[in-house]
């Protein structure tokens, strides 16, 4: 199992860790590191007993000073899944799988604590939004884990916070509660694809933050991913042209030449949080 982890790790990052021995748990590194995102899913009804069990495992993922600001909907209804699905038709795999869930941040219960003593909200500046939104994502991420365990397939869908307005009316949510993103669940299709990520030189650091030789390395890494992973389609083609070249990077400046949520902060501004 430990030369099938530094594989599936070599697969990922084009390098492994010199581990010579194996840790404890190495079949579930080794699994976490293979997982893939699934947007195709089978007919197999999902029992809601166990939709409920991950969204507890999820929710026993560690947040911040115990302040629990992490929601979770399970959206199955199909009426509500019609109206979530007209603010995202980019992504018809939200509507694929038997649920999708948007996981939320929720300041709103540290606040009524105050509510209900009488006292006043001191810290009513960025941080609250932040660590809201950060323990959403630890949730997110946790559930992820914990789907791929049991075999599920799941597919986290940003394009959520496009329309958070809405998205927000739809699900009802109140004030200092916001949608962080959405995730499409069911049994898999087919077994997904690998991600090849940035070289582990790129993104882990010892001691400082260092760039050295950063273009060099995402420019090896966008001549990896091509050689294991091409890009089908190049966007944007009519402002930018072909590239014979296009890897990652290419992908990724194109991809945030256009404004994106552009209106996020204000809907944060609406739903009562002060970003100072």
């Amino acid at each position: 199992m430990l030369d099938r982890l530094k594989s599936v790790l070599k697969a990922r990052f084009g390098s492994a860790p010199a581990l010579t021995e194996a840790p404890k748990g190495v079949e579930v590194l080794a699994e976490m590191a293979n997982r893939r995102v699934v947007r195709r899913y089978s007919d197999r009804p999902l029992d809601p007993a166990l939709l409920d069990t991950l969204c507890a495992v999820a929710l026993s993922a560690p947040s911040k000073s115990d302040l629990q600001q992490a929601d979770i909907v399970i959206v199955t209804d199909k009426a509500q899944r019609e109206k979530l699905q007209a603010l995202i038709p980019e992504n018809p795999w939200a509507a694929a799988g038997p649920a999708l869930l948007v996981f939320c941040g929720n300041n709103r219960r540290h606040r009524l604590l105050f509510e209900w003593r009488g006292r006043p909200f001191v810290n009513d500046h960025l941080d609250p939004f932040f660590n809201a939104a950060v323990d959403a994502g630890i949730a997110l991420a946790t559930f992820i884990a914990a789907a791929d365990r049991v075999g599920l397939g799941t597919c986290p869908i940003s394009q959520i916070r496009n329309q958070a307005a809405q998205v927000a009316d739809v699900l009802g949510l109140p004030q200092h509660v916001f949608p962080v993103a959405g995730l499409g669940v069911g049994w898999p299709s087919f077994e997904g694809v690998m991600s090849p990520r940035l070289g582990l030189d790129v993104s882990i650091h010892r001691d400082r933050y260092d760039e050295t030789g950063l273009r060099e390395k995402v420019e090896a890494y966008d001549r990896r991913r091509n050689e294991t992973q091409p890009y089908k389609t190049q966007r944007f083609v009519e402002k930018f042209g072909e590239d014979a070249g296009y890897g990652w990077s290419e992908d990724k400046a194109r991809q945030y030449s256009v404004p994106e949520r552009a209106d996020f902060g204000a809907f944060v501004r609406a739903r009562g949080f002060k970003l100072d």
